[in-house]
């Protein structure tokens, strides 16, 4: 009775973990061609990489860093990051890359 129990419960928190990265991962996506659109370049992919759990200064959360390339031109390649933290983007890394002209 008792281990069945906890089963549940074990089962419950891995799906709320499950949805809350899922969520996560949905927001990270729109912040991210947002930032591309208002810098007027391409985003070409989305990757998750590594994340955290945490709960440093508030609520358990989980921080995620999901890694994006993006042009310029359409021809060469540059690698940014962005971080999540919980539901909030914490920062966005894009190194230098020339501005296309007109």
């Amino acid at each position: 009775m008792i281990a069945d129990l906890i089963w549940i419960i074990v089962i419950a928190i891995a799906a709320s973990l499950f949805w809350q990265q899922r969520r996560q991962s949905e927001l990270a996506k729109q912040f991210i061609q947002r930032r591309c659109q208002q810098i007027e370049v391409q985003l070409i992919s989305i990757a998750r990489g590594s994340h955290r759990f945490g709960w440093p200064k508030g609520p358990l959360n989980i921080q995620t860093r999901y890694y994006f390339e993006f042009s310029v031109n359409g021809i060469d390649c540059y690698q940014g990051y962005a971080t999540m933290r919980g539901m909030r983007l914490q920062d966005v890394y894009m190194p230098a890359y020339p501005i296309q002209e007109e």
